[in-house]
């Protein structure tokens, strides 16, 4: 007999890299890398994949912040191109760092939630 779970929020699960099933387990084993399976109720997640659609969130969330920031700062400094260079390729690569594991548990979460997956059929339970 399959036990029950009360429903978890996809979005609070992406948030805290949780297992979108119980909400308590973790989905990554590694920095992106998703686990084989959940710790505490055991789902399978080897299926889960969420592709390339969590990169291209954080591309069109981070993109447009750092430009806008950096034309503010050309506009109200007009600093040397390589002060540009210091400020703007740590904010991209760790603005991206930090929002790309949330946002691809969140679409992982979102896929069990909505039990999509290749070609339209489930990949969980």
């Amino acid at each position: 007999m399959a036990e029950s779970y009360p429903p978890v929020s996809p979005f609070a699960a992406g948030l805290r890299c949780r297992c979108p099933r119980c909400g308590v387990g973790r989905l990554f084993r590694g920095y992106l890398t998703v686990a084989d399976k959940c710790s505490h109720c055991e789902l399978d997640l080897k299926a889960s994949d969420s592709g390339d659609g969590p990169a291209v969130f954080v591309i069109f969330i981070v993109g447009p912040i750092v430009t806008g920031l950096a034309l503010w700062v050309e506009a109200a400094f007009e600093p040397p191109l390589w002060v540009h260079a210091l400020l703007w390729i740590p904010a991209i690569c760790g603005g991206s760092m930090l929002l790309l594991r949330p946002f691809k548990a969140t679409m992982i979460a979102l896929q069990y939630r909505h039990k999509s997956g290749e070609a339209g059929s489930a990949t969980f339970d």
